[in-house]
């Protein structure tokens, strides 16, 4: 048996917050139903001195990922449109579901609804599952009496989201494999190689080049203390990863991101085209420009990004253009966004040019990543060959010497 930590609402409304015993956690929430609580959520309950929390490894065990997000929007507002009811339109969703995870999060939902709450209420309360654009538009459906038609509008935001960050991730697999590739055949190298060469070298009592004693040097100590090694590269890594966390450095990664060369263009397209897609589909389901704006702020993930849609904000409470901003920063932005926008400002379409420049700067992005792997590849190539050539001739110049000493 296992422990569950669990919080539930109780027939009365009452939050319940305990622990219960079960086989797993589909059985869990079947006891808290039982005794007639909704699940709200639950975990399982960790000996403390066996469990190590690994913050991003649990987000990805227990993620509801994007395309159950999509699902559910698309199939809710199916329902909706049918005339079913929100509360039971939840209920059909959850028996259809056979994530666990899902299944917390709309027995939630369920439980807000039935309190007398609203659908953005519940969702807002679930911010790792629910992202406040999904929240945003929803509200704005429930204020306007069109939820079916924002949750499609939600579906196909997130649909374009999660297809330019796919083609994103997806450039850069090719030269993370070879760069693995290239790690773990060096390791190898190092224990089972180099270290016959070593002997060889030792039996002719050779003086060795600086080239030759650092490669041995390294296949030493991954020879004899592969732990001590190991640990360094963890060392490192753990390090690297803790710095580019800081948040007192996040404006200055950020800023070298849109200037490196090739990668700068992608990153400012990527980021050109999320804004402008958020911002369409805000308006589009009937948020005020500031509104947008606001939750726009929120999905975008670059400090100087985010600074630029705060200037938006103050610019457009004072009553200028929002295309000001987006001129004004040329650097961050394309000149043909801030053009753009100031044509759909004076022909009062904004939201649909929004959504045109948004689909503009997705293909130039899905067209850059395809030809990435293209540009990296001779990069890598020499990246190899200085790596080999480097090895072969700090193993091959003593080898050399041998030669000519059998010779003389």
């Amino acid at each position: 048996m296992k422990k569950f930590h669990y919080k539930a609402q109780g027939p009365t409304g009452v939050v319940i917050d305990d622990i219960i015993d079960a086989e797993n956690q589909e059985s869990a929430i079947e006891k808290i139903r039982a005794t007639g609580a909704t699940p709200v959520s639950i975990s399982e309950e960790k000996k403390k001195n066996l469990s190590i929390n690994i913050p991003f490894l649990d987000n990805m065990l227990h993620k509801v990922k994007i395309q159950d997000k999509v699902v559910f929007a698309k199939n809710l507002s199916r329902m909706l449109q049918a005339g079913l009811t929100v509360s039971r339109s939840l209920e059909v969703l959850k028996k259809q579901t056979d994530k666990t995870e899902f299944v917390v999060v709309l027995d939630s939902l369920i439980a807000e609804i039935n309190s007398g709450g609203s659908l953005s209420g519940g969702m807002a309360k679930n911010p790792k599952v629910f992202s406040p654009v999904f929240v945003a538009m929803v509200r704005t459906g429930e204020e306007s009496g069109n939820i079916p038609g924002n949750l499609i509008e939600v579906a196909k935001q997130l649909d374009k989201t999660y297809a330019l960050r796919k083609k994103i991730k997806g450039a850069m697999i090719y030269p993370s494999v070879i760069v693995s590739a290239m790690m773990v055949i060096g390791v190898l190298m190092f224990i089972f190689v180099v270290p016959t060469l070593i002997q060889t070298f030792k039996d002719f009592d050779l003086d060795l080049p600086a080239t030759t004693r650092a490669v041995v040097f390294v296949s030493d100590l991954v020879s004899n203390s592969p732990l001590v090694v190991l640990g360094v590269l963890v060392g490192v890594v753990v390090s690297a990863v803790s710095i580019f966390r800081m948040k007192s450095l996040q404006p200055h990664f950020d800023l070298l991101s849109t200037k490196l060369p090739i990668v700068g263009t992608i990153v400012k397209e990527f980021n050109s085209a999320l804004a402008t897609r958020t911002l369409a589909s805000l308006l589009g389901s009937g948020l005020n420009i500031n509104q947008a704006l606001t939750v726009t702020k929120d999905v975008l993930q670059n400090f100087h990004y985010k600074k630029t849609i705060d200037v938006a904000i103050h610019n457009v409470e004072q009553g200028d253009q929002l295309s000001k901003v987006f001129k004004d920063n040329i650097k961050l932005y394309p000149v043909m966004v801030g053009e753009m926008i100031s044509v759909g400002e004076e022909t009062g379409n904004l939201s649909d040019m929004l959504g045109d420049v948004a689909e503009f700067f997705e293909d130039e992005v899905d067209s850059k990543t395809k030809n990435l792997s293209t540009i990296i590849e001779p990069v890598l190539m020499l990246l190899v060959g200085a790596g080999v050539g480097f090895f072969a001739v700090s193993m091959m110049s003593p080898m050399y010497s041998i030669l000519d000493s059998i010779g003389a």
